[in-house]
């Protein structure tokens, strides 16, 4: 993904334009000051997930669930 530069002067006079621009390409946009950057304006990205994409991988394999567990066993007895 290139990532485009303006500075801030730049920016405040064609900000509309600007945003435009990342909606259609998804790129991000530096703004700078004096040359160092300071914001960074990206399109944004949905992150919510479904709640069994969330678990998934997440819980551990028993080859024999229905046997019993000895007391021991469970690391909050311990």
């Amino acid at each position: 993904m290139n990532t485009n530069r303006v500075s801030k002067s730049q920016f405040k006079s064609r900000a509309l334009e600007f945003f435009r621009q990342i909606e259609t390409s998804g790129e991000s946009l530096i703004v700078t000051d004096h040359g160092k950057p300071t914001l960074e304006v990206r399109p944004y990205r949905n992150t919510a997930r479904k709640p069994l994409d969330i678990l998934r991988g997440s819980v551990v394999r028993y080859d024999n669930p229905t046997d019993p567990v000895a007391e021991d066993a469970w690391e909050a007895a311990q």
